[in-house]
């Protein structure tokens, strides 16, 4: 809770000193008396370490001491969070739902699997001193709850992306005693929270980082939660109910607390299209511009420490980290208004962002009917109320599929065959079951011809083999369907007689080779069933569309496999399995552009000849910068500054309705967008300002507490009185200063911001 501080010229020894400490005890000195001292020096920088800790936290000031340290009591907390009875103001509990988000609590879980440690020592011979008084859960009644629910399988994920994240439940454990670590940070200000870490020992089970979650939120009187996970989608399922299997002393009151779930906006663009209109941080509202990816910067800081912490034994371990924690806490406490990272800079490019959206918006329902706007608008409130309500961000239109178009397709045959009217020429394959099994030939072909070129310059046996089953199968295939469209084109007899001129010579073309000659790729002044074209032009927007969603399916994947990858996956046969993975996915990524590619070549070249127009507004050119993933932005722009690659805005939706309801499906989502981006960094605003006050209103707080140690212990030496009340003053000092250090840099007139107002934001 106390800070590292060092004021005037009683400063600690320098790191130099100390190194050079080390070395004159170290075993491999020449000086033969200082040999075996290094194990002894560093058990007392360790004993040093948690003393600090203690001192720094006011145990010394306290008449129980050390012996009733509470949980997490030795913890640097982050001053900008809600604390009640510390920096919120009266009865804001009883705030109406327009100001209660304000006084929300925003954390953040995530993994790190390179925080590992070897299974080196016990807790027996190193139980450790801290004893889940700082950041670390207690151990002991950790493990216990793990051995006694350690036969529980995890719930199998439903989400695209987490096929990449259930690595992580089977990646090797041997020789280690941990994997890495489980933490829940503040999602606004990275803090690391009050026993809010906690080993994982078979990557990262919910039975792990539900405890670990429990147990720092257990911490928190608030009414409003919002809880950001990269698995949040699967993690949320039945959580309350694995709630009530955890211990008594880790229960919150559900019912009085509004829990909101959210994946961290550089991951969504991991997760399937469901997941990411559900639990957007951007389409939500009271959330600001909260973006959930705290612990993800903090890790570079901690990384720093895996090559000596691994080696360690566990008590010395979770110490180590808890002081590395504290370091890291109590600097973001101290640069909160520190050049670059100051809340008054972020405050004016949120003013500044917040207006040009706001104008944006503006210009936007300029060419909206008044009455479509109210009638969206409601939409909107309805489903921001209510979640389960239809998402105004989804569209309204059915989206087109090659299975659906199939579908209409034989539905209109079936009413003409019922109305008399038969275009068939054959009894078993009808016009559109023609078109169709052509454009499956097409997609066999090019499928085949891709995995011939993958073989290698010398393939075995049986991939030899395979690859002539298939090649045999097609041909087989080719023949058969080419028997049935010389009925209903007859005009491609005398085209192929130009590649094969002898009717009973041997076909000399390979099967993936051979022309199809679909009604897209005839000339336009050859003739051409006008019903077979129209056909043609329907399953082949429906091929496009159905090309594009594989290819954002794949980039989701591909990207998030990268990110596992790079975060978790280390040595030579983990990188290859991997990359082997990647290669796969990749390899199904440009098969997908291919099919999207060919699809639009034949739309062209169908157009011309149908006079179909409204159809490139959709279905773009696919260039190779337009193959990205969503959260990858051109130039220097992110999510809500910045636009994102086409192929992510296409609106799959069915032809059939008229174009104008088509059209307004379309701008009623952007509209929907365009006002979830003016909302949030109109809400960035007023967070802004709260935590401001917060911060100001805490240190007041946290001075007053270090005065009412200066007389809370007495002692009958003098001297360790004075040192104990000059300790205290000096505590509550310093956060004077930093407060008034604040206050000045947050004013913008001579008054500045108070604790009961926040700044005039206007004013920036």
């Amino acid at each position: 809770m106390g800070p590292p501080v060092s004021i005037g010229n009683n400063l600690p020894p320098g790191p130099s000193v100390i190194v050079e400490d080390i070395f004159i005890m170290g075993p491999w000195s020449a000086g033969p008396y200082h040999t075996g001292y290094y194990a002894s020096f560093m058990r007392i920088v360790h004993e040093w370490r948690h003393l600090r800790q203690l001192r720094r936290s006011g145990r010394g000031h306290d008449p129980g001491g050390v012996a009733e340290t509470k949980a997490g009591e030795l913890a640097v907390v982050c001053p900008a969070c809600p604390h009640a009875g510390k920096n919120l103001p009266q009865g804001w509990e009883n705030s109406p739902p327009a100001t209660r988000w304000l006084y929300a609590l925003f954390v953040a879980i995530d993994a790190n699997f390179r925080l590992k440690r070897k299974a080196v020592s016990s807790d027996r011979v190193d139980p450790g001193l801290n004893t889940g008084w700082a950041y670390f859960v207690e151990e002991r009644a950790y493990k216990s709850y793990l051995s006694e629910r350690a036969n529980e399988r995890q719930e199998r994920s439903t989400c695209v992306s987490h096929n990449a994240v259930n690595m992580a439940d089977t990646k090797s454990s041997r020789g280690l005693a941990a994997t890495g670590i489980g933490t829940i940070d503040c999602a606004r200000h990275e803090f690391k929270l009050p026993n809010g870490v906690g080993n994982l020992q078979k990557g990262e089970r919910y039975l792990n980082m539900d405890y670990i979650v429990f147990s720092a939120l257990v911490g928190f009187t608030v009414t409003v939660l919002n809880i950001s996970y990269d698995i949040a989608c699967q993690w949320s399922k039945n959580l309350w109910n694995r709630m009530e299997h955890m211990p008594a002393r880790l229960h919150i009151p559900r019912d009085d607390v509004l829990v909101r779930y959210f994946i961290p906006k550089f991951h969504i663009a991991a997760h399937i299209a469901a997941c990411q209109l559900t639990f957007s941080w951007n389409f939500t509202k009271w959330v600001g511009r909260t973006d959930g990816e705290a612990p993800e910067r903090g890790w570079a800081s901690a990384n720093r420490v895996t090559s000596s912490t691994k080696e360690m034994g566990p008590g010395t371990r979770r110490d180590t980290l808890d002081d590395h924690f504290g370091d890291w806490n109590w600097k973001k406490t101290t640069t909160l208004d520190s050049q670059g990272r100051t809340l008054k800079r972020k405050m004016e490019n949120t003013i500044k962002w917040e207006r040009e959206h706001r104008v944006a918006l503006y210009d936007l329902e300029g060419t909206i009917q008044p009455a479509l706007l109210d009638e969206w608008g409601t939409e909107v409130e309805m489903w921001e109320e209510d979640n389960t309500r239809p998402n105004p961000f989804e569209s309204k239109l059915a989206p087109i599929t090659q299975a659906a178009v199939r579908s209409q397709l034989a539905e209109l045959e079936a009413q003409e065959l019922r109305e008399g009217i038969n275009h068939s020429l054959d009894d078993n394959v009808s016009p559109s079951v023609l078109i169709s099994g052509g454009i499956e030939l097409e997609d066999l072909q090019q499928r085949l011809k891709r995995d011939i070129s993958d073989l290698s310059l010398h393939p075995t046996e049986n991939q030899r083999e395979a690859i002539i089953h298939r090649t045999n199968a097609l041909q087989r295939r080719i023949d058969s369907w080419t028997r049935y469209q010389q009925l209903y084109m007859p005009i491609v007899s005398t085209l192929r007689s130009s590649t094969n001129p002898s009717p009973g010579s041997p076909q000399t073309l390979k099967p993936q080779d051979f022309p199809l000659y679909l009604p897209s790729a005839l000339l336009n002044h050859l003739d051409c069933n006008h019903r077979l074209m129209k056909h043609e032009w329907k399953l082949r927007q429906a091929q496009a569309h159905d090309a594009l969603n594989e290819l954002r399916s794949h980039l989701r994947l591909c990207s998030h496999i990268y990110k596992f990858k790079d975060k978790n996956l280390r040595g030579q046969a983990a990188s290859t399995r991997a990359q082997n993975l990647i290669a796969r996915v990749k390899a199904k990524k440009d098969a997908a552009v291919a099919r999207y590619r060919c699809a639009r070549q034949a739309i062209e070249s169908l157009s011309c000849r149908l006079d179909e127009m409204g159809w490139e507004a959709t279905l773009r050119p696919l260039r190779h910068e337009d193959i990205r993933p969503m959260g990858n932005f051109t130039g220097d722009r992110t999510q809500g500054t910045g636009t994102i690659s086409w192929i992510w805005l296409t609106t799959d939706v069915d032809t059939s309705p008229s174009e104008n309801e088509s059209v307004q499906d379309c701008v009623r989502i952007e509209w929907c967008k365009a006002r979830a981006r003016a909302a949030r960094w109109s809400e960035e605003v007023e967070l802004l300002a709260e935590e401001m006050r917060r911060v100001l209103a805490f240190l007041e707080w946290q001075g007053s507490w270090w005065h009412q140690r200066t007389m809370l212990r007495s002692s009958e030496k003098t001297t360790e009185q004075e040192g104990l009340q000059a300790y205290a003053y000096r505590q509550a000092a310093l956060r004077s200063a930093m407060r008034t250090s604040f206050q000045a840099r947050w004013s913008f007139d001579d008054s500045g911001p108070s604790i009961d107002a926040p700044p005039a934001v206007m004013e920036f």
